[in-house]
């Protein structure tokens, strides 16, 4: 199908909704993205970019832009909580011939997302509160202050909270999984190299890797608890309760800890994947439609691909909503498999104190040093998954 001229509506300015914007433009289209903050921003948090993500980024010519802000990744590191002992050493090296893996702030990589999309003459819309959707051969997207928008596709790309999903899906409510998380970012006094290290320790764990040329260290700590209401990422959190709850934690975990001065929380909740992506020329990407928690660092990732093939359906298609139908199938099958990846990682990294931990660790001892590249090759049907090839 021809795009050149089709009018897109993305509604939200975040990874996936300005990678959406990018792809569909640079096929033809005239794009519009709707953003109800005063400004594209984002505060406080790393990501990793795994090789994956780093395909589609390439295609779309920003790849060198990411690796001026970003620290490539040499190695995963699996330390025990106590000590900070190592379990296992993950050489990201034996990726090789595939894209590189980076650590990059979130909002380093926004800005390099932004600027891409007003170079290639985007409309960025501000303030721009979304109401309602309303799927339809013209779908129309209604504003909180009554303006209506009528494009050719609308693509929802505004997170958990999405207007555009309920309206395709109903509304389900999410469950707690019983796991809250606290983010931050630190300055890396402590020399803190180019690896992201994961903590294990008792019904909770630490990941830190450096971002910004080395210079600040960014932290996630995930702890199981019983009971939580709020879901949101900017709660803010004292940060002497993170040290308190992370108190027997040694090694770099505890020297990392005392330098945190600002610190936010959010409890983990499971969405379903929707059922429905498309209706009507309407369109779910990225945690609109498949929200998944953080343990495989694919969540921005996995909203890069959506927008890649979003794009490649719809030029491949007779019509928007061939094409839709196409992305939809393409997707949801990888996806699912990530969401479900990352639900049941955590366990892994919450052994208790006991026999099955010391063994679970020898394992992972002996594999990471016996059979490097087979403990690598678990991951490939993540990795090594190119969407700009298919």
């Amino acid at each position: 199908m021809e795009l050149f001229g089709k009018t897109v509506c993305v509604i939200g300015a975040g990874i996936g909704g300005l990678t959406a914007a990018l792809a569909l433009r640079r096929l033809g289209a005239k794009v519009c993205v709707l953003e109800q903050a005063e400004a594209i921003t984002e505060v406080g948090a790393g990501l990793q970019v795994s090789p994956n993500g780093i395909a589609v980024l390439r295609a779309l010519g920003l790849e060198g832009a990411l690796s001026a802000r970003a620290v490539r990744a040499r190695a995963v590191e699996l330390r025990d909580y106590a000590a900070g002992q190592l379990v296992s050493h993950l050489d990201l090296s034996l990726l090789d011939g595939e894209a590189p893996y980076y650590f990059v702030h979130r909002a380093d990589l926004i800005t390099c997302l932004a600027d891409a999309v007003r170079a290639a003459d985007v409309k960025v819309l501000l303030l721009q509160k979304v109401n309602t959707v309303v799927p339809g051969a013209r779908p129309k997207v209604i504003l909180s202050n009554g303006a209506e928008m009528k494009p050719d596709l609308v693509v929802g790309a505004d997170g958990l909270h999405s207007r555009l999903r309920p309206v395709l899906n109903g509304t389900i409510a999410p469950f707690f999984t019983r796991q809250v998380a606290w983010r931050t970012t630190v300055p890396n006094t402590i020399g803190h190299g180019p690896v992201a290290q994961v903590h294990m320790g008792p019904h909770r764990h630490m990941v830190s890797y450096p971002l910004r040329g080395g210079e600040r260290v960014n932290i996630v700590a995930v702890q199981e608890q019983v009971g939580w209401s709020e879901e949101g990422w900017q709660i803010a959190d004292d940060p002497d309760t993170l040290r308190r709850v992370f108190a027997d934690f040694g090694g770099d975990a505890r020297a990392l800890l005392s330098e945190v001065t600002d610190v936010r929380k959010w409890g983990l909740f499971r969405h379903p994947v929707a059922p429905v992506w498309h209706k009507g020329n309407c369109a779910l990407l990225g945690d609109s439609a498949h929200p998944t928690l953080p343990f495989m660092a694919q969540g921005a990732v996995m909203a890069m691909e959506d927008a890649w093939v979003l794009g490649d359906a719809l030029q491949k298609a007779a019509t928007i909503e061939d094409g839709l139908s196409q992305y939809q199938t393409r997707r949801e099958m990888r996806t699912a498999r990530v969401v479900a990846a990352a639900s049941k990682n955590a366990w892994k990294y919450h052994l208790s104190n006991t026999p099955i931990r010391k063994i679970a660790h020898l394992g992972l001892r002996v594999a990471s040093a016996v059979a490097p590249k087979k403990m690598m090759g678990q991951f490939d049907w993540i990795y090594r998954h190119d969407v700009t090839q298919s």
